[in-house]
């Protein structure tokens, strides 16, 4: 039995990166070995264990043979007799495909068949083998490394290989599970906006994301969109979302928020009337498709719904701000509506030229729902019933004190 460390630990320790998470390859043994030494196993679809003590994965070294479309039709082979070699054939990337002694990470202790170090020196990613080919996640895969390694460019060979993969229809194959897994880590990356781009340039984001891919071309008002194109201000925003260090929610809310523009009928641009309606239908639909989390789905909503009245909120009154908060079930869910708030400054700073400007909405509008927050609607439920009030009216006398807050704090902020 001999035990290797593989993939991203070995990677990120070459680059200087921290190594969170440690994988392990045993070559020449069987699962009653693993088993007899105090292993457990948790490995659905080819052997992999938990080490008794740290808990961290040790995997059979396997082959795997294409049996069938998409990620799963895969036949895999684990056996005593599998090379370390044959283990590192499949992975995906060179630079995923480094392997270093268990007990030991000197120069004679590293196992790259595959040139790998020479591809981390190089700053590129490139597929192992042909293989690659045969695991449509791949794409994905390159496409989220990309994001997260930013001075890396994908290889010609890799970007024709990953083009044909589309071409051939093996991106119609990925399940939504796996799309959105890939989806989210890659939108968590330093720069989301590479995840895109390559998945845009090898074709795969027609066939993925066909509502993000039909922004691009399509003009904005310059005047409010230096930038002009809705699909290089979506990357904007979304790069805006990493630096701004904004959770999942935020991100894909990002992502989500002008999704209509693309509708927009060509006879009345660079105006998108209305695109927030269609942007929240269009994001119904993917959220369905790539079964998102409701959490992020439900931010997402309500971005693409209101983004452009917070972002005009300093033109509201007191009775149209109350109205917007309740519309963002703010009262209800303060800590989403800071999220949502988030995903707006993120908007506001996502095009040229403004990425270094303030975005006042922000702060200005979390007062407004602290003044909001300060009405007792307990007091004025008892106050109500005591006088034989009850039921709708109660919530019109609440609405009410909540107006009235909101015009005092307005006519507070406005003295100063």
């Amino acid at each position: 039995m001999q035990i290797y460390m593989v993939g991203g630990a070995v990677r990120d320790k070459l680059l200087g990166r921290p190594v969170n998470d440690h994988d392990w390859v045993v070559v020449g043994a069987t699962p009653e070995q693993m088993l007899a030494l105090g292993y457990l196993p948790v490995g659905r679809d080819f052997p992999v264990f938990l080490h008794p003590e740290t808990r961290e994965e040790y995997a059979l070294a396997r082959t795997e043979r294409k049996s069938g479309p998409g990620y799963r039709g895969f036949e895999v082979q684990s056996s005593p007799d599998v090379t370390l070699d044959e283990d590192l054939s499949r992975r995906d990337l060179t630079i995923n495909a480094i392997a270093t002694s268990a007990y030991g990470t000197s120069t004679g202790g590293t196992f790259d068949p595959y040139f790998g170090i020479k591809d981390l020196e190089a700053r590129v990613l490139r597929h192992v083998t042909d293989a690659f080919r045969e695991d449509p996640v791949r794409i994905l895969r390159v496409a989220r490394f990309a994001a997260r390694f930013t001075d890396f460019t994908v290889a010609p060979e890799t970007m024709q290989l990953m083009r044909e993969m589309v071409a051939h229809g093996e991106a119609d194959h990925l399940v939504a599970e796996r799309v959105w897994q890939e989806l989210a880590r890659g939108l968590m990356e330093e720069k989301p906006s590479r995840m895109f781009e390559v998945l845009r340039e090898c074709g795969a984001l027609d066939v993925l994301l066909p509502e993000v891919a039909r922004l691009w071309g399509v003009p904005q008002r310059a005047e409010y969109h230096p930038e002009v194109d809705t699909g290089v201000h979506l990357m904007m925003v979304l790069d805006m979302s990493a630096r701004l260090n904004a959770p999942l929610t935020v991100r894909f809310a990002c992502l989500a928020h002008d999704l209509g523009k693309g509708t927009t009928p060509a006879n009345v641009l660079p105006r998108h009337i209305g695109h927030e309606v269609r942007s929240a239908h269009l994001l119904k639909d993917v959220a369905e498709r790539l079964r998102v989390p409701v959490d992020c789905r439900e931010t997402a909503d309500v971005v693409a719904r209101e983004h452009g009245n917070i972002h005009r909120s300093s033109e509201l009154s007191a009775a149209a701000l109350v109205r917007l908060l309740e519309r963002c079930d703010a009262i209800r869910k303060p800590e989403r509506f800071a999220d949502i708030l988030l995903a707006c400054e993120c908007d506001a700073r996502g095009r040229l030229g403004f990425e270094e400007s303030a975005y006042p909405q922000r702060a200005r509008l979390a007062a407004v729902l602290a003044a909001v927050q300060s009405v007792v609607t307990r007091d004025i439920a008892a106050h109500a019933a005591a006088k034989g009030v009850s039921g709708p009216q109660v919530g019109t006398l609440i609405h009410q004190a909540r107006g009235q807050a909101v015009a005092q704090w307005l006519a507070r902020s406005a003295g100063a």
